[in-house]
C-alpha cells in the first residue's frame, strides 16, 4: 500500500511545514526535502506501475515510518506546548548541534530524531534507485526541480447503467423454477433454498425473483433479512418488521404520520408477535439471504450449476461490451478467458471489470488470459487467484479505496456520503484545481462499481450511487490483502479475544465488529491512525488516550452524557494548534454526526472553525433551549450541512429557541420535529447558498406559508414531510433553480399550481397514494404539455399500499401515465 502511505505523510509534512511555528522538534528543510522526495515516489507509482512492483513494500514501510516518527514528535511538542501555554523553544537544526538545547533533550526525544534522519536517508536511497529505472527508461525527471513537483490526478472513468440483462445470463431455466415454486398452488408454507458455491449467483437469482412484476403482484408482503456470519436473531428481527412496514403501516390523520413500531422500546417476544400478526393471514414472501445450508435440516434444495463456457462467453462479452459486440481479432482470446473462470458467475464479471479498463488489443487480452490460466492452475485457490488478479490490476490510488471495504461487517450497507467522507478524512483523495474532493471520491466509487468490486445497492433520483456492498469473497480478498499490507485489521469477536493485542503493533487502521471495549484499554496502539467500531459504544474514549496518533474514529452508535474531552488530547484526529489561544482547536474537524443534546457554547464552535457537516439529536422531554445555545450555530462560518433532530414519545413539535440564524454559506438543511413561525422560513429562505431544504415533522405557527421574491435562490430541493402545512401561496419565481419537490403526508389540498411553472422542476414525488396529489399532477402536465413544455415526472412512493400493485389494477392510473407519470 505504497502509494497510500505516501499520500498521507505527504499531507502531513504538508500540515506541518504550514504550520511551522510548531515544527520545533522538525527541522524544517529536512522535512520540505522529504517532501519532495515523496511526492517524486508517488509520481513515478502513478506513471511507471509496473516498474515499482520490487519496491512497494520499502516505500511502504519507510513512508509508514517516516509519518509516525513526524506525528509522534508533533504529538509530544503540542502536548507539552499545552501544559506550558506556548510553543517551547527547542531547536534541533544540524548548526545547533551542539548547543545546550540539543544537550537538554531528552533522550527519546533525541533517538526519534535520529530515527527520522535515518529513514529519510532510506527514502533517498529509493529515489536514487528510480531515478536509475527513470534513466533507464531515457525517461527525463521533472521532479527534482525548484519548481513545485505536480500531484497525480485520477482519469474519470466512464461509467454505464446497471444492466439487469446480463444479470439473468445462465439463471434462465433457474429463474422459472423459482418462480414456479413461489407462486405454485399449494396452500402451505413453503421453503426453497437456493445452494450453490460463493460467487455462482445465488443472491442474483433471489434478488431478480423478489423484484419480478409477477411476484411482485402476487405477494401481499415481501420483505429481505441477510444473515451474515455473525448474525444476531433479534437483529434479524429488527430488519424483518423494518421491513414490512411499507406494506403493514396505517396512516394516523390525528397525528398525520404513520403508526412506528419502536424496536427500541419493545421485547423480543412483542416483535415476534407483531411479525406473526403481519403476516397471519397474508400471502408473503421472505428472503433470507447467506444463510448457511447446514441450518435448513432435510429440505429440498434448488441447486445452481456452473455455467457452460457458451453462457460464460456471452456473460463477459456484455460486462465489457454492455451492448456492443466484441471486436472479431479478440474473439478466441474472450473465449478462452471465458473458459478458464470455471463457470463461477463472480469469477468471470471480476476479469470483466479488468478487461474493460485494458486496451482493446490482442496483446493485452492475450496476457490477461495468461495470467488467468495461471491462476486456475493454482488448484484449490484457483477462484481466489483469479479475484487476486482485480487487485493487481488496480491503479495505485484505488487499492486504498478497495481495501477499506473491508472494514465493514459482512453484507453491510455502505452510504456512499460516509464513505467519501472516511476516505477524505485518511487523506486518500489528492487535491485537484478542477474538482472537489467529494467529486473525486464520487469517481473512484463509480470506477470501483465499473470493474465489478463493488455492488450497487441504491441510487438516487439523480442517478448517483447511495449506497453500495461488496460480495462476501470479494470482501475476504479485500480483509486478507488489507492485513497483509499492514493497511487494515478487520478484527471479528474470536480475533479480537486472542490475538489483537500482538496483531495490531504493525496494524495502522483497526475495524471492530462486535466486542468487550474494556479489552481495548489494555492494548496499546502506538500507530493507530483509524478506529472503526459497528457497536454501540457508552465508554468509547476510555482508551483512546494509548492511541496517540488516532485520525479517524467512527463508531455507529457513541453516547456521551458530556462534552467527551478526551477528544482533545488527540492531537492528530485532524488537529492543529490555535496560533492566537493557549488551548488547541480541532482546526481541521469537518464532520460531527450524530451528537446527542450537543451544547453550542461559544467556547465549543471556537474549537471546530471549519466544522463542515453537523448533526445533532435532541432529547424532546428534556430540552432546555438556552442551555444549548443554538444562536451561536451563524458563528460556524464554514458549516455546509446541518442537522437538527428534536425526538419526543409524543406528536407534540418543539419550539426552537428565539430567532433561527444560520451561517451563510449554509448548503443543506434538515429541521425534524420542530416548530417555528414563518418569519424563520423567510430567514432561512435568505441563506444565499441554500440547496436542500427538508422540513420533517415540523409544524408551524399559522397554516398557510406565502414566499416572497428573492427567497430561496439556490434552492434545488426541497422535501415537506408530515407538517401542518394547509395552504401554500407563492409564484414560480420565489423558486427559480428548484429540480425535485417532495410532499410526504402533507395537509395540503393540493400540489400549487405554480409549481408546474417552474422551469428547471424535474421531478415531484408524493409519499401518499391520494387522488387530490394525482389530479392536481395531472393538471399541472396538462397545461404544461398545452403550452409545449416538457411537464415534470411524477414519482409515487409506496406508502399505506403498495404503488406498483395499484398500477395493474387502477385504469386511471394508467391514463395518468400516458402523461408521463413514472411509478416506481
Amino acid at each position: 500500500m505504497a502509494y497510500a502511505a505516501l499520500v498521507s505523510v505527504a499531507e502531513t509534512l504538508s500540515l506541518i511545514l504550514k504550520h511551522h511555528q510548531y515544527g520545533v522538534l522538525l527541522e524544517k528543510r529536512r522535512l520540505q526535502s522529504l517532501r519532495k522526495h515523496v511526492m517524486f515516489l508517488g509520481a513515478f507509482l502513478d506513471d511507471f506501475p509496473e516498474k515499482a512492483n520490487d519496491l512497494e513494500d520499502r516505500i511502504r514501510d519507510d513512508a509508514n515510518e517516516a509519518e509516525d516518527i513526524t506525528e509522534l514528535l508533533l504529538f509530544e511538542e503540542i502536548r507539552s506546548s499545552s501544559s506550558s501555554g506556548g510553543p517551547r523553544s527547542v531547536d534541533l537544526s544540524p548548526h545547533q548541534s551542539g548547543g545546550s538545547n540539543a544537550r537538554k533533550l531528552h533522550p527519546r526525544f533525541r533517538k526519534m530524531c535520529q530515527q527520522l534522519q535515518k529513514v529519510t536517508e532510506a527514502v533517498e536511497s529509493i529515489v536514487e534507485e528510480v531515478m536509475g529505472i527513470k534513466n533507464s527508461l531515457a525517461v527525463q525527471d521533472p521532479q527534482l526541480s525548484d519548481s513545485s513537483p505536480p500531484t497525480s490526478s485520477t482519469v474519470p472513468v466512464p461509467t454505464k447503467k446497471d444492466n439487469k440483462k446480463d444479470a439473468m445470463v445462465g439463471f434462465e431455466e433457474d429463474f422459472v423454477a423459482i418462480k414456479s415454486r413461489l407462486c405454485g398452488e399449494s396452500c402451505r408454507l413453503e421453503f426453497i433454498p437456493i445452494y450453490g458455491m460463493g460467487g455462482i449467483g445465488k443472491t442474483t437469482l433471489a434478488r431478480s425473483a423478489y423484484g419480478d412484476p409477477m411476484i411482485v403482484e402476487y405477494f401481499d408482503i415481501r420483505a429481505w433479512v441477510t444473515v451474515s456470519q455473525d448474525y444476531s436473531t433479534q437483529e434479524m428481527l429488527f430488519t424483518l418488521v423494518d421491513s414490512i412496514k411499507a406494506f403493514n403501516g396505517k396512516f394516523d390523520e390525528e397525528k398525520n404520520s404513520y403508526e412506528k413500531f419502536d424496536e427500541g422500546k419493545h421485547t423480543y417476544e412483542q416483535m415476534a408477535e407483531h411479525v406473526y400478526k403481519s403476516l397471519k393471514g397474508r400471502r408473503y414472501l421472505v428472503v433470507l439471504d447467506d444463510i448457511g445450508v447446514q441450518r435448513l435440516g432435510m429440505i429440498p434444495l434448488h441447486e445452481m450449476r456452473f455455467m457452460d463456457v457458451d453462457q460464460s462467453w456471452i456473460l463477459l462479452q456484455q460486462k465489457v461490451f454492455n451492448e456492443q459486440q466484441c471486436p472479431p481479432d479478440l474473439e478466441n482470446t474472450g473465449k478462452m478467458i471465458a473458459r478458464s473462470c470455471k463457470g463461477l458467475p463472480l469469477a468471470i464479471v471480476v476479469i470483466a471489470g479488468i478487461l474493460s479498463t485494458v486496451s482493446q488489443t490482442r496483446a493485452s487480452w492475450e496476457d490477461i488470459a495468461k495470467k488467468v490460466n495461471s491462476a486456475v492452475n493454482a488448484n484449490n485457490e484457483q477462484f481466489t487467484r483469479i479475484l487476486s488478479l482485480s487487485y493487481t490490476h488496480l491503479p495505485h490510488h484505488l487499492r486504498p479505496c478497495f481495501l477499506y471495504m473491508g472494514g465493514f461487517p459482512e453484507d453491510y450497507e455502505i452510504h456512499v456520503s460516509k464513505l467519501v467522507k472516511l476516505w477524505m478524512a485518511e487523506g486518500f483523495m489528492e487535491p485537484s484545481v478542477s474538482k472537489s474532493f467529494e467529486e473525486e471520491a464520487e469517481e473512484y466509487v463509480e470506477d470501483l462499481v465499473r470493474r465489478s468490486l463493488v455492488l450497487v445497492t441504491r441510487r438516487k433520483s439523480n442517478g448517483k450511487i447511495k449506497s453500495c456492498s461488496v460480495h462476501d469473497l470479494v470482501r475476504d480478498l479485500c480483509i486478507r490483502k488489507a492485513r497483509e499490507e499492514k493497511f487494515l485489521l478487520y478484527a471479528t469477536d474470536r480475533y479480537v479475544d486472542r490475538f489483537l493485542p500482538k496483531g495490531i503493533k504493525d496494524q495502522r487502521r483497526l475495524s471492530i465488529r462486535r466486542s468487550s471495549l474494556t479489552l481495548l484499554s489494555n492494548i496499546d496502539g502506538p500507530i493507530i491512525r483509524t478506529a472503526l467500531f459497528f457497536q454501540h459504544c457508552r465508554r468509547l474514549l476510555s482508551f483512546l488516550e494509548s492511541f496517540r496518533l488516532l485520525r479517524v474514529l467512527d463508531a455507529v452508535i457513541a453516547t456521551f452524557r458530556k462534552f467527551p474531552v478526551e477528544v482533545l488530547k488527540l492531537y492528530h484526529l485532524r488537529l492543529l494548534p490555535d496560533p492566537c489561544a493557549k488551548s488547541f482547536a480541532l482546526q481541521n474537524l469537518q464532520t460531527l454526526v450524530v451528537v446527542r443534546n450537543f451544547i453550542c457554547a461559544k467556547r465549543i464552535v471556537q474549537m471546530i472553525p471549519n466544522l463542515k457537516k453537523l448533526a445533532v439529536v435532541y432529547d424532546g422531554h428534556e430540552l432546555n433551549w438556552q442551555a444549548y445555545h443554538l444562536k451561536n450555530l451563524v458563528h460556524l462560518h464554514q458549516l455546509e450541512k446541518l442537522k437538527i433532530n428534536i425526538k419526543s414519545n409524543s406528536c407534540y413539535c418543539f419550539p426552537l429557541e428565539g430567532k433561527l440564524a444560520f451561517p451563510m454559506i449554509l448548503k443543506k438543511l434538515t429541521l425534524r420535529g420542530c416548530l417555528f413561525g414563518w418569519e424563520d422560513m423567510a430567514t432561512i429562505g435568505s441563506l444565499p447558498h441554500l440547496e436542500v431544504m427538508k422540513l420533517i415533522s415540523c409544524n408551524f405557527v399559522g397554516c398557510k406559508w406565502e414566499t416572497t421574491e428573492g427567497e430561496f435562490p439556490c434552492l434545488k430541493f426541497l422535501k415537506i414531510e408530515t407538517t401542518n402545512l394547509e395552504h401554500w401561496i407563492g409564484e414560480s419565481s420565489h423558486f427559480p433553480r428548484l429540480e425535485q419537490l417532495l410532499l410526504c403526508n402533507s395537509q395540503l389540498g393540493k400540489i400549487p399550481d405554480f409549481i408546474g411553472e417552474i422551469p428547471t422542476l424535474q421531478l415531484i414525488e408524493v409519499c401518499r397514494w391520494e387522488k387530490k396529489y394525482l389530479d392536481s399532477a395531472k393538471s399541472i402536465q396538462e397545461e404544461q404539455t398545452s403550452l409545449g413544455n416538457d411537464p415534470p415526472q411524477l414519482r409515487l412512493v409506496p406508502g399505506e399500499i403498495d404503488c406498483t400493485k395499484a398500477v395493474t389494477s387502477a385504469p386511471k392510473v394508467r391514463d395518468y401515465m400516458s402523461f408521463g407519470l413514472k411509478v416506481v
